[in-house]
């Protein structure tokens, strides 16, 4: 079953620095109705203000995908890793036994990113980080694999889950192919494996902006 959430209806944070809407319950929205689907279990949209960010934090167990919308983020971590992802890239941070980690907007303009977390098909592990550039003439009316964790997804950024995270840009205008891709995206149906079932499961997930053009991230 497809539900509807406007966008204008999800769970909100503003912290000043940090404007967050919240697809699923998190922090200090808790909505036990609305944990995640399947093992998406966090999919937040955030503003971040300019030279503020998140502090070092521990993570564990959890396939975290950030991508950058507007600005840059920048990210360290305890593993000595430290990069800058840009507008219309991906990073993608496999927490596996733990790690800490911070994310800055040390840029002079704020920064918009989706953060999507996914749950893991096993726990523990080496974790890992990593960052890609995506030509975005690639994903211009088309969907690009930006992340997954599926055989055959050899130019995505690899991700320890049964998921597969895909990003196009579209032109606004009705009748276009933004209404033909948001058509598809709603058939679009994410799988993900339910071990206390042990049986597939579907779910849709997506998000689209209005604007000069549309920006999307859906999990398949």
């Amino acid at each position: 079953m497809i539900e509807l959430r406007p966008f204008n209806k999800l769970g909100s944070a503003d912290h000043g620095w940090l404007k967050a809407k919240h697809h699923f319950s998190f922090g200090s929205h808790y909505d036990p109705s609305n944990m995640g689907h399947g093992s998406l279990r966090v999919w937040n949209d955030d503003e971040i203000a300019p030279n503020t960010g998140f502090p070092a934090h521990p993570h564990a167990n959890m396939e975290i995908i950030t991508y950058v919308r507007e600005g840059a983020i920048t990210h360290q971590d305890s593993l000595g890793n430290k990069g800058r992802t840009e507008a219309g890239d991906v990073q993608v941070m496999s927490a596996g036994s733990g790690v800490r980690h911070s994310e800055y907007n040390l840029e002079p303009t704020k920064t918009k990113i989706f953060q999507i977390w996914i749950e893991p098909t096993t726990e523990g592990g080496q974790p890992t980080w990593g960052a890609k550039p995506f030509p975005k003439s690639d994903r211009s009316g088309n969907f690009v694999t930006i992340a997954s964790g599926l055989a055959g997804d050899k130019d995505a950024l690899p991700i320890r889950a049964d998921a597969r995270v895909l990003a196009t840009t579209l032109k606004a205008g009705p009748g276009g192919r933004c209404g033909r891709h948001q058509r598809r995206a709603r058939q679009c149906a994410r799988r993900c494996r339910d071990p206390q079932r042990g049986a597939a499961q579907d779910h849709r997930a997506g998000r689209f902006r209005t604007g000069a053009g549309r920006r999307g991230v859906i999990l398949s």
